[in-house]
């Protein structure tokens, strides 16, 4: 058994930490909403973002990160991409020496185009050992209604890689573990970014033969940034690849796809900013994927379309006409 903080009370932040404390473990949330943290711990619910569930009773919440952080050996970064590093400034010296620092974000950082694990190596002090990483097919409401699922936990070293693995498998929930931090993170983020483009593409109207087009080419570009980066090519053939995008491309709980849809059915980028009560991972992180990708030599372009119609502009239709209008070329080469 491990004591878990959980450093943020949304809905990916809940649910796992519902199944941390499913797993056996003591876990604290924290949030920065009272009200949120009292309906934990008074009415075991997060209704905020999971009506009508009821969460462990071993699942408590605080609005003290000191409190949340006390003697936890496992520490969950469950807060928007963006501003990792400014919390994780705020919380440094509460974190235990020795505790495994594990990310739920699926970003890239603007400026400097890192990895989430990166940022918390920087920012948090903390070796590659200590910082793990967990991504796949895992939409928060399905998880907090205990519907079975898998996901990817990574981190360079295999006894922390494990001990994560240990922690959160339950009756419902699977881990399956990797050293491939790289991999999974890029996939986790990218797979955000192509989301956005397909739910452009049904908001549009666009039928299932567009959009499994647009989700093929999308794992091919997830996979030559990864693999420029260092990646093990399998890992875009599992769940913190393929298994994530296609899950967070088709379903309507997915707020890129959901993002994307609103913008393809004719809402402007304000509007759908306006109308989205969650954060968009997708619409922050495409313009540093795509730097990242441009850094590497890597040919992006999806991506490269999201961020003009998101940051520039540029209308769904004409988004179309340019992936339509890129020459023809072979398939099998990882490389175009």
């Amino acid at each position: 058994m491990s004591r878990v903080a959980i450093m943020g009370s949304g809905s990916w932040g809940t649910s796992f930490g519902m199944v941390l404390a499913d797993g056996g473990n003591d876990v604290v949330i924290w949030g920065r909403n009272p009200d949120v943290a009292a309906d934990i711990n008074i009415r075991h619910r997060n209704d905020a973002y999971h009506p009508d569930i009821d969460l462990p009773e071993r699942l408590t919440a605080t609005t003290v990160p000191a409190q949340a952080l006390a003697e936890a050996d496992i520490v969950v970064l469950a807060v928007p991409a963006q501003v990792l590093r400014q919390n994780l400034a705020t919380w440094g010296e509460s974190i235990e020496a020795d505790a495994v620092l594990v990310s739920l974000m699926k970003g890239i950082e603007l400026g400097t185009t890192k990895r989430m694990s990166e940022v918390i190596g920087e920012a948090a002090g903390a070796p590659e050992s200590r910082v793990a990483v967990v991504s796949g097919p895992n939409l928060a409401r399905e998880i907090a209604q205990r519907q079975p699922a898998a996901t990817t936990v990574a981190c360079s070293d295999e006894h922390s890689a494990r001990r994560l693995q240990d922690a959160c498998t339950t009756n419902y929930f699977r881990p399956y573990w990797t050293t491939d931090v790289i991999g999974t993170e890029i996939g986790g983020a990218v797979k955000n970014v192509i989301a956005l483009a397909n739910g452009i593409a049904a908001g549009m109207g666009l039928g299932e033969n567009s959009q499994a087009s647009l989700i093929t080419r999308g794992l091919a570009e997830m996979a030559r940034l990864g693999v420029a980066l260092g990646a093990d090519p399998l890992t875009f053939q599992g769940l913190a690849g393929v298994g994530d995008l296609v899950a967070t491309c088709q379903s309507p709980l997915s707020r890129n796809r959901t993002f994307g849809f609103n913008l393809g059915q004719g809402l402007s980028v304000e509007e759908t900013i306006a109308a989205t009560k969650q954060t968009c991972e997708g619409f922050k992180s495409c313009e540093p994927i795509l730097a990242l990708g441009r850094d590497n030599g890597v040919d992006m372009p999806i991506t490269e379309q999201v961020v003009e119609v998101v940051h520039h502009g540029r209308s769904p239709k004409e988004m179309v006409r340019a992936f339509m209008s890129r020459d023809t070329k072979s398939e099998s080469r990882l490389s175009d």
